[in-house]
Protein backbone atom coordinates (compact mmCIF):
# COMPACT_ATOMS: atom_id res chain seq x y z
CA UNK A 1 0.00 0.00 0.00
CA UNK A 2 2.84 2.36 0.90
CA UNK A 3 4.72 1.55 -2.35
CA UNK A 4 1.60 2.28 -4.40
CA UNK A 5 1.15 5.68 -2.70
CA UNK A 6 4.82 6.50 -3.26
CA UNK A 7 4.62 5.63 -6.95
CA UNK A 8 1.46 7.70 -7.29
CA UNK A 9 3.14 10.72 -5.65
CA UNK A 10 6.25 10.35 -7.88
CA UNK A 11 4.16 10.14 -11.03
CA UNK A 12 2.16 13.29 -10.16
CA UNK A 13 5.32 15.10 -9.20
CA UNK A 14 7.00 14.35 -12.54
CA UNK A 15 3.90 15.42 -14.46
CA UNK A 16 3.79 18.73 -12.62
CA UNK A 17 7.48 19.36 -13.27
CA UNK A 18 7.07 18.59 -16.97
CA UNK A 19 4.10 20.94 -17.26
CA UNK A 20 5.94 23.69 -15.40
CA UNK A 21 9.02 23.32 -17.60
CA UNK A 22 6.97 23.48 -20.79
CA UNK A 23 5.11 26.56 -19.55
CA UNK A 24 8.39 28.21 -18.59
CA UNK A 25 9.85 27.66 -22.05
CA UNK A 26 6.83 29.30 -23.68
CA UNK A 27 6.90 32.38 -21.40
CA UNK A 28 10.66 32.84 -21.21
CA UNK A 29 11.01 35.21 -24.25
CA UNK A 30 8.13 37.44 -23.12
CA UNK A 31 9.27 37.47 -19.49
CA UNK A 32 12.79 38.42 -20.53
CA UNK A 33 11.46 41.58 -22.18
CA UNK A 34 9.14 42.64 -19.34
CA UNK A 35 11.10 41.56 -16.27
CA UNK A 36 13.73 44.04 -15.01
CA UNK A 37 17.21 42.83 -14.40
CA UNK A 38 17.84 41.31 -10.96
CA UNK A 39 20.98 39.86 -9.52
CA UNK A 40 21.08 36.11 -9.33
CA UNK A 41 20.36 34.75 -5.91
CA UNK A 42 21.81 31.43 -4.97
CA UNK A 43 19.00 29.46 -3.41
CA UNK A 44 19.61 27.96 -0.05
CA UNK A 45 18.12 25.16 1.85
CA UNK A 46 15.19 27.28 3.10
CA UNK A 47 14.21 28.24 -0.46
CA UNK A 48 14.36 24.63 -1.56
CA UNK A 49 11.99 23.64 1.21
CA UNK A 50 9.70 26.59 0.45
CA UNK A 51 9.51 25.68 -3.25
CA UNK A 52 8.62 22.12 -2.35
CA UNK A 53 5.88 23.19 0.06
CA UNK A 54 4.43 25.70 -2.40
CA UNK A 55 4.34 23.11 -5.17
CA UNK A 56 2.65 20.69 -2.83
CA UNK A 57 0.09 23.35 -1.83
CA UNK A 58 -0.64 24.13 -5.49
CA UNK A 59 -1.13 20.46 -6.20
CA UNK A 60 -3.57 20.15 -3.34
CA UNK A 61 -5.53 23.17 -4.57
CA UNK A 62 -5.73 21.77 -8.11
CA UNK A 63 -6.76 18.27 -7.05
CA UNK A 64 -8.67 18.68 -3.80
CA UNK A 65 -10.70 15.56 -4.41
CA UNK A 66 -7.73 13.21 -4.63
CA UNK A 67 -6.51 11.30 -1.56
CA UNK A 68 -3.43 12.73 0.15
CA UNK A 69 -0.20 11.18 -1.01
CA UNK A 70 2.26 9.54 1.32
CA UNK A 71 5.23 11.56 2.54
CA UNK A 72 8.35 11.15 0.41
CA UNK A 73 11.57 9.74 1.82
CA UNK A 74 14.74 11.78 2.33
CA UNK A 75 16.37 10.42 -0.82
CA UNK A 76 13.36 11.30 -2.93
CA UNK A 77 13.27 14.82 -1.50
CA UNK A 78 16.95 15.31 -2.34
CA UNK A 79 16.34 14.07 -5.88
CA UNK A 80 13.38 16.39 -6.31
CA UNK A 81 15.40 19.30 -4.93
CA UNK A 82 18.23 18.64 -7.37
CA UNK A 83 15.78 18.83 -10.27
CA UNK A 84 14.22 22.12 -9.06
CA UNK A 85 17.15 24.53 -8.90
CA UNK A 86 17.18 28.31 -9.28
CA UNK A 87 14.81 28.73 -12.27
CA UNK A 88 11.99 26.79 -10.59
CA UNK A 89 12.66 28.71 -7.35
CA UNK A 90 11.70 31.96 -9.04
CA UNK A 91 8.54 30.34 -10.32
CA UNK A 92 7.73 29.20 -6.77
CA UNK A 93 7.97 32.77 -5.57
CA UNK A 94 5.32 33.72 -8.09
CA UNK A 95 3.15 30.90 -6.80
CA UNK A 96 3.52 32.22 -3.26
CA UNK A 97 2.21 35.59 -4.35
CA UNK A 98 -0.77 33.90 -5.95
CA UNK A 99 -1.59 32.10 -2.71
CA UNK A 100 -1.41 35.32 -0.67
CA UNK A 101 -3.69 37.10 -3.14
CA UNK A 102 -6.15 34.27 -3.00
CA UNK A 103 -6.14 34.38 0.83
CA UNK A 104 -6.84 38.13 0.79
CA UNK A 105 -9.70 37.65 -1.65
CA UNK A 106 -11.21 34.96 0.55
CA UNK A 107 -11.03 37.23 3.62
CA UNK A 108 -12.64 40.11 1.75
CA UNK A 109 -15.59 37.93 0.83
CA UNK A 110 -16.39 37.33 4.52
CA UNK A 111 -18.70 39.81 6.29
CA UNK A 112 -18.10 38.66 9.87
CA UNK A 113 -15.52 36.58 11.62
CA UNK A 114 -17.26 33.26 12.19
CA UNK A 115 -15.72 32.80 15.62
CA UNK A 116 -17.58 35.83 17.05
CA UNK A 117 -20.97 35.11 15.51
CA UNK A 118 -23.53 34.28 18.15
CA UNK A 119 -26.31 31.82 17.63
CA UNK A 120 -28.47 33.02 20.57
CA UNK A 121 -31.92 34.61 20.38
CA UNK A 122 -31.87 38.41 20.43
CA UNK A 123 -33.79 38.65 23.71
CA UNK A 124 -31.37 36.27 25.44
CA UNK A 125 -28.40 38.26 24.16
CA UNK A 126 -29.94 41.47 25.56
CA UNK A 127 -30.33 39.82 28.97
CA UNK A 128 -26.65 38.86 28.89
CA UNK A 129 -25.47 42.31 27.78
CA UNK A 130 -27.47 44.14 30.45
CA UNK A 131 -24.78 43.35 33.04
CA UNK A 132 -22.12 45.27 31.09
CA UNK A 133 -21.18 48.88 31.74
CA UNK A 134 -20.68 51.59 29.14
CA UNK A 135 -17.01 50.75 28.50
CA UNK A 136 -17.69 47.07 28.03
CA UNK A 137 -20.60 47.80 25.68
CA UNK A 138 -18.31 49.99 23.60
CA UNK A 139 -15.75 47.21 23.34
CA UNK A 140 -18.39 44.66 22.36
CA UNK A 141 -19.63 46.97 19.60
CA UNK A 142 -16.19 46.69 17.95
CA UNK A 143 -16.26 42.89 17.69
CA UNK A 144 -18.64 42.42 14.77
CA UNK A 145 -21.71 43.89 13.15
CA UNK A 146 -23.97 41.50 15.01
CA UNK A 147 -22.52 42.46 18.37
CA UNK A 148 -22.69 46.15 17.49
CA UNK A 149 -26.43 45.92 16.89
CA UNK A 150 -26.92 44.26 20.27
CA UNK A 151 -24.54 46.59 22.16
CA UNK A 152 -26.36 49.69 20.85
CA UNK A 153 -29.84 48.49 21.75
CA UNK A 154 -32.06 51.21 23.24
CA UNK A 155 -33.02 49.10 26.25
CA UNK A 156 -29.40 48.73 27.37
CA UNK A 157 -28.60 52.45 27.17
CA UNK A 158 -31.90 53.42 28.77
CA UNK A 159 -31.02 51.21 31.74
CA UNK A 160 -27.57 52.79 31.94
CA UNK A 161 -29.14 56.25 32.05
CA UNK A 162 -31.45 55.17 34.87
CA UNK A 163 -28.65 53.51 36.83
CA UNK A 164 -26.45 56.62 36.72
CA UNK A 165 -29.33 58.94 37.63
CA UNK A 166 -29.85 60.63 34.26
CA UNK A 167 -33.48 61.53 33.44
CA UNK A 168 -34.97 59.35 36.19
CA UNK A 169 -38.59 60.28 35.46
CA UNK A 170 -38.50 59.59 31.71
CA UNK A 171 -39.65 56.48 29.88
CA UNK A 172 -37.92 54.58 27.10
CA UNK A 173 -40.31 55.97 24.48
CA UNK A 174 -39.39 59.61 25.19
CA UNK A 175 -36.22 59.51 23.07
CA UNK A 176 -35.21 57.59 19.97
CA UNK A 177 -31.45 57.30 20.61
CA UNK A 178 -30.64 56.68 24.25
CA UNK A 179 -26.96 56.20 23.57
CA UNK A 180 -26.74 59.79 22.32
CA UNK A 181 -28.79 60.99 25.30
CA UNK A 182 -26.40 59.16 27.61
CA UNK A 183 -23.40 60.84 25.98
CA UNK A 184 -25.02 64.27 26.29
CA UNK A 185 -25.80 63.68 29.97
CA UNK A 186 -22.22 62.62 30.62
CA UNK A 187 -20.90 65.71 28.88
CA UNK A 188 -23.24 67.95 30.87
CA UNK A 189 -22.22 66.27 34.11
CA UNK A 190 -18.55 66.86 33.29
CA UNK A 191 -19.28 70.51 32.49
CA UNK A 192 -21.13 71.03 35.78
CA UNK A 193 -18.33 69.44 37.77
CA UNK A 194 -15.80 71.70 36.09
CA UNK A 195 -17.93 74.76 36.86
CA UNK A 196 -18.23 73.68 40.50
CA UNK A 197 -14.48 73.34 40.81
CA UNK A 198 -13.72 76.66 39.12
CA UNK A 199 -16.65 78.55 40.72
CA UNK A 200 -17.95 79.42 37.28
CA UNK A 201 -21.57 80.44 37.48
CA UNK A 202 -24.10 83.04 38.51
CA UNK A 203 -24.77 84.14 42.09
CA UNK A 204 -27.71 86.21 43.32
CA UNK A 205 -28.89 87.49 46.67
CA UNK A 206 -32.54 86.78 47.34
CA UNK A 207 -34.52 89.90 48.12
CA UNK A 208 -34.94 90.97 51.74
CA UNK A 209 -37.96 92.32 53.52
CA UNK A 210 -37.45 95.93 54.68
CA UNK A 211 -37.11 96.53 58.42
CA UNK A 212 -37.05 92.77 59.17
CA UNK A 213 -34.38 90.30 60.23
CA UNK A 214 -34.08 86.81 58.80
CA UNK A 215 -35.15 84.13 61.30
CA UNK A 216 -35.11 80.77 59.51
CA UNK A 217 -34.56 79.37 56.00
CA UNK A 218 -35.32 76.03 54.38
CA UNK A 219 -35.28 74.76 50.79
CA UNK A 220 -36.34 71.79 48.71
CA UNK A 221 -35.39 71.12 45.10
CA UNK A 222 -34.51 74.75 44.39
CA UNK A 223 -37.55 76.28 46.12
CA UNK A 224 -36.59 78.46 49.10
CA UNK A 225 -38.77 79.58 52.02
CA UNK A 226 -37.75 82.22 54.57
CA UNK A 227 -39.33 83.61 57.73
CA UNK A 228 -38.67 87.06 59.23
CA UNK A 229 -39.08 88.93 62.48
CA UNK A 230 -41.97 90.86 60.92
CA UNK A 231 -43.97 87.63 60.72
CA UNK A 232 -43.74 87.52 56.93
CA UNK A 233 -43.01 84.34 55.01
CA UNK A 234 -41.63 84.43 51.45
CA UNK A 235 -41.01 81.75 48.84
CA UNK A 236 -38.58 81.85 45.90
CA UNK A 237 -38.28 79.46 42.98
CA UNK A 238 -34.63 79.56 41.97
CA UNK A 239 -35.16 77.02 39.19
CA UNK A 240 -36.76 79.67 36.98
CA UNK A 241 -34.63 82.60 38.21
CA UNK A 242 -37.82 84.44 39.08
CA UNK A 243 -36.94 86.37 42.21
CA UNK A 244 -40.22 88.23 42.53
CA UNK A 245 -41.08 86.10 45.53
CA UNK A 246 -44.69 86.04 46.68
CA UNK A 247 -45.72 86.53 50.30
CA UNK A 248 -47.56 83.71 52.01
CA UNK A 249 -50.41 85.41 53.80
CA UNK A 250 -51.28 84.59 57.40
CA UNK A 251 -54.57 84.85 59.28
CA UNK A 252 -53.54 87.73 61.52
CA UNK A 253 -55.70 90.84 61.51
CA UNK A 254 -54.69 93.46 58.98
CA UNK A 255 -55.45 96.31 61.39
CA UNK A 256 -52.54 95.26 63.60
CA UNK A 257 -49.47 96.05 61.52
CA UNK A 258 -46.16 95.24 63.17
CA UNK A 259 -47.83 93.17 65.87
CA UNK A 260 -47.28 89.77 64.29
CA UNK A 261 -44.96 87.45 66.22
CA UNK A 262 -41.60 86.30 64.93
CA UNK A 263 -41.36 83.29 62.67
CA UNK A 264 -39.60 80.52 64.61
CA UNK A 265 -39.31 77.77 61.97
CA UNK A 266 -40.11 77.29 58.29
CA UNK A 267 -40.18 74.06 56.27
CA UNK A 268 -41.04 73.27 52.64
CA UNK A 269 -41.40 70.27 50.34
CA UNK A 270 -42.67 69.80 46.80
CA UNK A 271 -46.26 70.80 47.61
CA UNK A 272 -46.47 72.26 51.15
CA UNK A 273 -45.00 75.16 53.07
CA UNK A 274 -45.15 75.32 56.88
CA UNK A 275 -44.30 78.14 59.28
CA UNK A 276 -44.29 78.11 63.09
CA UNK A 277 -44.58 81.36 65.07
CA UNK A 278 -43.39 82.45 68.48
CA UNK A 279 -46.91 82.52 69.90
CA UNK A 280 -47.48 78.80 69.18
CA UNK A 281 -49.44 79.10 65.93
CA UNK A 282 -48.73 76.94 62.90
CA UNK A 283 -49.71 77.81 59.32
CA UNK A 284 -49.75 75.31 56.45
CA UNK A 285 -49.92 76.45 52.81
CA UNK A 286 -50.51 74.44 49.67
CA UNK A 287 -48.14 75.84 47.06
CA UNK A 288 -50.37 74.63 44.24
CA UNK A 289 -53.56 76.41 45.32
CA UNK A 290 -52.69 79.89 46.53
CA UNK A 291 -51.10 82.25 49.03
CA UNK A 292 -53.50 81.67 51.89
CA UNK A 293 -53.09 78.89 54.46
CA UNK A 294 -55.17 75.76 54.08
CA UNK A 295 -54.83 74.80 57.74
CA UNK A 296 -53.94 76.51 61.01
CA UNK A 297 -53.04 74.77 64.24
CA UNK A 298 -52.49 76.31 67.67
CA UNK A 299 -50.34 75.17 70.58
CA UNK A 300 -50.65 76.46 74.13
CA UNK A 301 -46.93 77.24 74.34
CA UNK A 302 -44.08 78.19 72.03
CA UNK A 303 -43.23 75.68 69.31
CA UNK A 304 -39.76 74.30 70.00
CA UNK A 305 -39.25 72.05 66.94
CA UNK A 306 -40.86 71.59 63.54
CA UNK A 307 -40.52 68.82 60.95
CA UNK A 308 -42.06 68.26 57.52
CA UNK A 309 -41.91 65.06 55.51
CA UNK A 310 -40.14 65.43 52.17
CA UNK A 311 -42.31 62.77 50.50
CA UNK A 312 -45.88 63.29 51.71
CA UNK A 313 -48.10 65.70 53.66
CA UNK A 314 -47.04 64.97 57.24
CA UNK A 315 -46.16 67.70 59.74
CA UNK A 316 -44.74 67.17 63.24
CA UNK A 317 -44.49 69.86 65.92
CA UNK A 318 -43.15 69.88 69.46
CA UNK A 319 -44.44 72.28 72.09
CA UNK A 320 -43.80 72.00 75.83
CA UNK A 321 -43.94 68.24 76.57
CA UNK A 322 -46.19 67.31 73.63
CA UNK A 323 -45.35 66.11 70.12
CA UNK A 324 -48.16 66.26 67.55
CA UNK A 325 -48.30 64.73 64.06
CA UNK A 326 -50.67 66.30 61.54
CA UNK A 327 -51.74 64.94 58.16
CA UNK A 328 -54.84 65.13 55.92
CA UNK A 329 -57.39 62.34 55.82
CA UNK A 330 -58.89 60.76 52.71
CA UNK A 331 -61.27 63.71 52.23
CA UNK A 332 -58.39 66.21 52.42
CA UNK A 333 -59.17 67.62 55.87
CA UNK A 334 -56.23 68.02 58.20
CA UNK A 335 -56.36 66.18 61.49
CA UNK A 336 -54.13 64.95 64.32
CA UNK A 337 -52.65 61.61 63.24
CA UNK A 338 -50.82 60.97 66.52
CA UNK A 339 -49.97 62.75 69.76
CA UNK A 340 -47.20 61.85 72.21
CA UNK A 341 -46.08 63.02 75.62
CA UNK A 342 -42.38 63.22 76.47
CA UNK A 343 -40.52 63.84 79.73
CA UNK A 344 -38.37 66.80 78.67
CA UNK A 345 -38.48 69.69 76.23
CA UNK A 346 -37.78 68.61 72.66
CA UNK A 347 -34.61 69.94 71.03
CA UNK A 348 -34.61 68.22 67.63
CA UNK A 349 -37.38 66.60 65.61
CA UNK A 350 -37.22 64.71 62.30
CA UNK A 351 -39.73 62.65 60.29
CA UNK A 352 -38.47 59.31 58.98
CA UNK A 353 -38.93 59.04 55.18
CA UNK A 354 -40.60 56.15 53.37
CA UNK A 355 -42.61 54.75 56.27
CA UNK A 356 -45.82 54.07 54.41
CA UNK A 357 -49.25 54.65 55.87
CA UNK A 358 -48.23 55.37 59.46
CA UNK A 359 -45.77 58.24 59.98
CA UNK A 360 -42.69 57.76 62.15
CA UNK A 361 -40.64 60.49 63.81
CA UNK A 362 -37.50 60.71 65.94
CA UNK A 363 -37.28 63.35 68.68
CA UNK A 364 -34.49 64.28 71.09
CA UNK A 365 -35.14 65.81 74.48
CA UNK A 366 -32.01 66.44 76.51
CA UNK A 367 -30.32 63.07 76.95
CA UNK A 368 -33.38 61.14 75.71
CA UNK A 369 -34.03 59.98 72.15
CA UNK A 370 -37.60 58.92 71.32
CA UNK A 371 -38.95 56.80 68.49
CA UNK A 372 -42.48 58.00 67.75
CA UNK A 373 -44.73 55.74 65.68
CA UNK A 374 -48.25 56.82 64.85
CA UNK A 375 -49.83 53.48 65.76
CA UNK A 376 -47.79 53.08 68.97
CA UNK A 377 -46.80 55.04 72.05
CA UNK A 378 -43.52 56.89 72.47
CA UNK A 379 -40.60 54.50 72.85
CA UNK A 380 -37.17 55.37 74.24
CA UNK A 381 -34.53 54.67 71.60
CA UNK A 382 -31.50 55.89 73.60
CA UNK A 383 -30.88 57.23 77.08
CA UNK A 384 -27.64 57.83 78.97
CA UNK A 385 -27.84 60.16 81.94
CA UNK A 386 -25.70 63.26 81.54
CA UNK A 387 -25.06 62.86 77.79
CA UNK A 388 -27.33 65.36 75.99
CA UNK A 389 -27.92 65.09 72.25
CA UNK A 390 -26.34 67.88 70.20
CA UNK A 391 -27.55 67.11 66.62
CA UNK A 392 -29.87 64.73 64.76
CA UNK A 393 -30.51 63.35 61.28
CA UNK A 394 -32.46 60.36 60.01
CA UNK A 395 -32.70 58.19 56.91
CA UNK A 396 -35.28 55.59 55.93
CA UNK A 397 -33.89 52.94 58.31
CA UNK A 398 -31.30 54.66 60.52
CA UNK A 399 -30.95 57.57 62.91
CA UNK A 400 -27.69 59.36 63.67
CA UNK A 401 -27.21 61.82 66.53
CA UNK A 402 -24.31 63.34 68.37
CA UNK A 403 -23.97 62.90 72.13
CA UNK A 404 -21.92 64.91 74.57
CA UNK A 405 -19.42 63.05 76.73
CA UNK A 406 -19.27 62.93 80.51
CA UNK A 407 -16.02 64.87 80.53
CA UNK A 408 -13.62 61.94 80.70
CA UNK A 409 -10.32 62.38 78.92
CA UNK A 410 -10.41 59.08 77.04
CA UNK A 411 -14.14 59.18 76.29
CA UNK A 412 -14.79 61.98 73.80
CA UNK A 413 -17.95 63.13 72.10
CA UNK A 414 -19.41 60.61 69.67
CA UNK A 415 -22.03 60.08 67.00
CA UNK A 416 -24.32 57.11 67.55
CA UNK A 417 -26.02 55.36 64.63
CA UNK A 418 -29.17 53.42 65.53
CA UNK A 419 -31.24 50.99 63.50
CA UNK A 420 -34.87 52.10 63.54
CA UNK A 421 -36.14 48.59 62.81
CA UNK A 422 -34.08 46.73 65.41
CA UNK A 423 -34.00 49.75 67.79
CA UNK A 424 -30.39 49.11 68.75
CA UNK A 425 -27.06 50.88 68.33
CA UNK A 426 -25.12 49.94 65.20
CA UNK A 427 -22.07 52.17 65.38
CA UNK A 428 -20.23 54.56 67.67
CA UNK A 429 -18.31 56.99 65.52
CA UNK A 430 -15.71 59.60 66.36
CA UNK A 431 -13.93 60.54 69.55
CA UNK A 432 -13.75 64.32 69.41
CA UNK A 433 -13.07 66.87 72.11
CA UNK A 434 -15.69 69.29 70.79
CA UNK A 435 -19.43 68.82 70.49
CA UNK A 436 -20.86 67.57 67.21
CA UNK A 437 -22.98 70.44 65.95
CA UNK A 438 -24.37 68.97 62.70
CA UNK A 439 -24.65 65.60 61.01
CA UNK A 440 -25.94 64.70 57.54
CA UNK A 441 -26.98 61.10 56.98
CA UNK A 442 -29.90 61.45 54.56
CA UNK A 443 -28.07 63.26 51.74
CA UNK A 444 -24.76 61.38 52.03
CA UNK A 445 -23.63 58.60 49.65
CA UNK A 446 -24.29 54.99 50.71
CA UNK A 447 -22.26 53.78 53.70
CA UNK A 448 -20.91 57.29 54.31
CA UNK A 449 -21.88 60.12 56.65
CA UNK A 450 -20.55 63.63 57.15
CA UNK A 451 -20.51 65.63 60.38
CA UNK A 452 -19.35 68.99 61.72
CA UNK A 453 -17.87 69.72 65.12
CA UNK A 454 -17.10 72.63 67.39
CA UNK A 455 -13.41 71.79 67.02
CA UNK A 456 -13.65 73.35 63.50
CA UNK A 457 -13.28 70.03 61.70
CA UNK A 458 -15.46 68.27 59.14
CA UNK A 459 -15.36 64.48 59.29
CA UNK A 460 -16.44 61.77 56.84
CA UNK A 461 -17.43 58.56 58.62
CA UNK A 462 -17.35 55.12 57.01
CA UNK A 463 -20.32 53.20 58.36
CA UNK A 464 -18.94 49.86 57.15
CA UNK A 465 -15.79 49.98 59.26
CA UNK A 466 -16.90 52.48 61.97
CA UNK A 467 -13.87 54.64 61.23
CA UNK A 468 -13.20 58.22 60.16
CA UNK A 469 -12.38 58.17 56.46
CA UNK A 470 -11.34 61.85 56.32
CA UNK A 471 -10.96 64.74 58.73
CA UNK A 472 -10.61 68.31 57.43
CA UNK A 473 -9.84 71.48 59.37
CA UNK A 474 -12.44 73.56 57.58
CA UNK A 475 -13.38 76.65 59.60
CA UNK A 476 -12.12 79.21 62.07
CA UNK A 477 -14.98 78.59 64.49
CA UNK A 478 -17.38 75.68 64.84
CA UNK A 479 -19.06 74.01 61.86
CA UNK A 480 -22.75 74.90 61.70
CA UNK A 481 -23.97 73.12 58.52
CA UNK A 482 -22.57 70.49 56.17
CA UNK A 483 -23.58 68.38 53.16
CA UNK A 484 -21.69 66.04 50.82
CA UNK A 485 -22.16 64.04 47.63
CA UNK A 486 -19.97 61.58 45.74
CA UNK A 487 -16.98 63.93 45.33
CA UNK A 488 -17.39 67.21 47.22
CA UNK A 489 -18.26 68.68 50.62
CA UNK A 490 -19.97 72.02 51.22
CA UNK A 491 -19.68 73.26 54.79
CA UNK A 492 -20.70 76.41 56.63
CA UNK A 493 -19.19 77.83 59.80
CA UNK A 494 -20.17 80.02 62.69
CA UNK A 495 -17.88 82.73 61.34
CA UNK A 496 -19.98 82.97 58.15
CA UNK A 497 -17.62 81.11 55.82
CA UNK A 498 -18.95 78.74 53.14
CA UNK A 499 -16.27 76.32 51.90
CA UNK A 500 -16.34 73.83 49.03
CA UNK A 501 -13.95 70.86 49.23
CA UNK A 502 -12.95 68.07 46.88
CA UNK A 503 -12.58 65.40 49.54
CA UNK A 504 -11.02 62.86 47.17
CA UNK A 505 -8.08 65.25 46.71
CA UNK A 506 -8.36 66.67 50.26
CA UNK A 507 -8.27 70.14 48.71
CA UNK A 508 -10.32 73.30 49.19
CA UNK A 509 -11.78 74.52 45.91
CA UNK A 510 -13.16 77.93 46.90
CA UNK A 511 -14.88 79.79 49.72
CA UNK A 512 -17.16 82.81 50.28
CA UNK A 513 -17.72 84.82 53.43
CA UNK A 514 -20.58 86.72 55.00
CA UNK A 515 -21.13 88.33 58.36
CA UNK A 516 -23.59 85.89 59.96
CA UNK A 517 -23.38 82.15 60.73
CA UNK A 518 -24.35 79.68 58.03
CA UNK A 519 -27.57 77.99 59.17
CA UNK A 520 -28.68 76.32 55.96
CA UNK A 521 -26.85 74.64 53.05
CA UNK A 522 -28.55 72.76 50.25
CA UNK A 523 -27.13 71.86 46.86
CA UNK A 524 -27.68 69.56 43.90
CA UNK A 525 -25.70 68.94 40.74
CA UNK A 526 -26.19 72.45 39.31
CA UNK A 527 -27.16 74.82 42.15
CA UNK A 528 -26.27 75.81 45.70
CA UNK A 529 -28.36 77.67 48.27
CA UNK A 530 -26.85 79.14 51.44
CA UNK A 531 -28.47 81.11 54.26
CA UNK A 532 -26.72 83.31 56.82
CA UNK A 533 -29.03 83.85 59.79
CA UNK A 534 -28.08 86.46 62.42
CA UNK A 535 -27.74 85.67 66.11
CA UNK A 536 -29.58 88.83 67.13
CA UNK A 537 -33.11 89.53 65.98
CA UNK A 538 -33.11 93.22 66.87
CA UNK A 539 -34.74 95.30 64.13
CA UNK A 540 -32.81 98.49 63.44
CA UNK A 541 -34.64 101.59 62.26
CA UNK A 542 -33.91 102.24 58.61
CA UNK A 543 -34.29 106.01 59.05
CA UNK A 544 -31.56 106.21 61.69
CA UNK A 545 -29.09 103.63 60.42
CA UNK A 546 -27.09 104.08 57.30
CA UNK A 547 -27.09 101.80 54.25
CA UNK A 548 -24.29 99.43 55.26
CA UNK A 549 -25.36 98.97 58.85
CA UNK A 550 -28.93 98.20 57.94
CA UNK A 551 -28.12 95.45 55.45
CA UNK A 552 -25.46 94.04 57.72
CA UNK A 553 -27.93 93.02 60.41
CA UNK A 554 -30.66 91.48 58.25
CA UNK A 555 -29.12 88.18 57.20
CA UNK A 556 -28.42 86.90 53.73
CA UNK A 557 -29.71 84.22 51.32
CA UNK A 558 -27.61 83.44 48.26
CA UNK A 559 -28.40 81.24 45.25
CA UNK A 560 -25.61 79.91 43.01
CA UNK A 561 -26.22 78.47 39.55
CA UNK A 562 -23.45 76.48 37.83
CA UNK A 563 -25.23 75.43 34.62
CA UNK A 564 -23.81 77.30 31.64
CA UNK A 565 -27.12 77.41 29.79
CA UNK A 566 -28.68 79.35 32.67
CA UNK A 567 -26.11 82.13 32.94
CA UNK A 568 -28.28 84.78 31.32
CA UNK A 569 -27.68 87.30 34.08
CA UNK A 570 -24.00 86.61 34.72
CA UNK A 571 -24.14 87.53 38.42
CA UNK A 572 -25.87 90.86 37.90
CA UNK A 573 -26.64 92.82 41.05
CA UNK A 574 -30.25 92.03 42.09
CA UNK A 575 -31.36 95.69 42.01
CA UNK A 576 -30.31 95.91 38.36
CA UNK A 577 -32.77 93.13 37.56
CA UNK A 578 -35.72 94.96 39.10
CA UNK A 579 -38.73 95.88 37.01
CA UNK A 580 -40.07 99.37 36.43
CA UNK A 581 -42.80 98.99 39.06
CA UNK A 582 -40.30 98.17 41.83
CA UNK A 583 -40.12 100.75 44.63
CA UNK A 584 -36.86 102.74 44.27
CA UNK A 585 -34.41 102.20 47.08
CA UNK A 586 -36.25 99.14 48.29
CA UNK A 587 -33.10 97.35 49.37
CA UNK A 588 -30.22 99.76 49.14
CA UNK A 589 -31.60 103.22 50.02
CA UNK A 590 -30.92 104.45 46.48
CA UNK A 591 -32.97 104.86 43.32
CA UNK A 592 -32.09 103.89 39.76
CA UNK A 593 -32.36 106.62 37.15
CA UNK A 594 -33.48 104.05 34.56
CA UNK A 595 -34.76 100.87 36.19
CA UNK A 596 -34.19 97.76 34.10
CA UNK A 597 -37.12 95.91 32.64
CA UNK A 598 -37.53 92.17 32.97
CA UNK A 599 -35.55 90.46 30.24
Amino acid sequence: MADHSLDEFRRHWQEELAQAQALRKRRRPEAAERRPWRPEVVPGRGEQQASGYLALAQGLLEGAGRPPAARATRAERQEAASRSRSPPAREAAGGGEQLVDQLIRDLNEMDDVPFFDIQLPYELAINIFQYLDRKELGRCAQVSKTWKVIAEDEVLWYRLCQQEGHLPESSISDYSCWKLIFQECRAKEHMLRTNWKNRKGAVSELEHIPDAVLCDVHSHDGVVIAGYTSGDVRVWDTRTWDYTAPFLESDYEEDEPGMQPYVSFVRINSSLAVAAYEDGFLNIWDLRTGRYPIHRFEHDARIQALALSQEDATVATASAFDVVMLRPNEEGYWQIAAEFEVQKLVDYLEIVPDTGRYPVAVATAGDLVYLLKAEDSARTLHYVYGQPVTCLDVSSNQAAFGVKSLGWVYEGNKILVYSLEAERCLSKLGNALGDFTCVNLRDSPPNLMVSGNMDRRVRIHDLRTDTIALSISAHQLGVSSVQMDDWKIVSGGEEGLVSVWDYRMNQKLWEVHSRHPVRHISFNCHSLITAHVPYERVVRNADLDNFVTHRRHRGLIQAYEFAVDRLAFQSTVPICRSSCDTIPGYNYDLALAFPCDDI
